[in-house]
């Protein structure tokens, strides 16, 4: 399994190799302790064909394993879990929308417990706008690049590294871009309006495809303490029934707290993720699958 995952670097090189180091360090020094890999992209195994094939000829894809993975997973699964228990309705009855907004960022739809459609795809790199990775572009735009003198390893670094918010202000802080955008630059303000913008797109298709939504979910560094954000995330979609509470109405006091207005059809929820718990969840139910 390592070797696989050694392999695997490509597709999600900012995360796989830590995860490798941490996995041989517990087996070199914890030998007798058994090590168990909870991936991040098993709660997108549910995505239909449909929604994880891309429109490339099926042999390419075969050969290549190309396919969406999707990832944020155990993010995704925990929040919508621990939403449903808090609306006290079983999580099989109900329609997500999860958000998981931080330097990384997805949205997942989510129903009766089972992903049927994320942001991310084969990599990490598709998707929402992120802290320094590009999110949804043009295919094209890299063959362009190929063909002005970028070869692999410098478009690797500019689409996981320079790109996103940091490419349009040069800052991928979140807390860093909103005190510039106060101040008037005008790039900071450029790359709100472009990360809020995306979500809202993805919002509405989630809708579309879900057939309707119970709850959107709002997690992650950037989800669960920027209100200026989730209120431009949620504005101007009164017609499909989202209204956000006022900024000054969405003082987060528990690790899940609702935060929609009275008139709304749509539940909106702030939630506290916890992926480490959930590891360790899941971990208990292979260790121990009859209790």
């Amino acid at each position: 399994m390592l070797d696989e995952l050694q392999d695997m670097i490509s597709l999600a090189p900012l995360h796989n190799p830590a995860n490798i180091l941490g996995i041989k360090f517990s087996m070199e020094n914890f030998p007798s302790i058994p090590n168990i890999a909870v991936f991040d992209t098993a709660f997108h195994s549910t995505l239909p064909e449909y929604a994880y094939r891309y429109a490339l000829p099926l042999k390419l894809q075969e050969d290549f394993g190309i396919r969406r993975f999707g990832f944020h997973g155990i993010s995704h699964q925990y929040v919508t879990k621990i939403t449903a228990q808090a609306m006290n309705r079983p999580l099989a009855s109900l329609k997500f929308i999860s958000l998981h907004l931080g330097n990384g960022a997805s949205i997942a739809a989510v129903a009766n417990g089972q992903c049927i459609d994320t942001s991310m795809g084969m990599t990490p790199l598709e998707g929402l706008m992120m802290g320094s990775r590009c999110g949804d572009m043009d295919p094209g735009i890299m063959l362009h690049l190929l063909r002005n003198g970028f070869d692999e390893e410098s478009l690797t670094e500019r689409l996981n590294h320079e790109s996103g918010l940091k490419g349009i202000c040069g800052v991928s802080d979140m807390r860093e871009i909103n005190q510039l955008a106060c101040s008037g630059n005008q790039a900071a303000q450029l790359a709100i309006t472009m990360f809020c913008y995306r979500i809202k797109k993805y919002i509405g298709a989630y809708i579309a495809t879900l057939d309707g939504v119970d709850a959107l979910i709002f997690t992650g560094g950037i989800g669960e303490h920027d209100a200026k954000i989730r209120t431009l995330c949620c504005s101007g979609l009164g017609a499909l029934g989202i209204v956000l509470a006022k900024e000054e109405d969405q003082q987060i006091v528990s690790p899940i707290f609702r935060i929609d207005a009275l008139q709304s059809k749509t539940a909106i929820y702030v939630v506290t993720t916890n992926e480490a718990l959930e590891i360790a969840q899941q971990a208990k139910i292979l260790l121990q699958p009859d209790e």
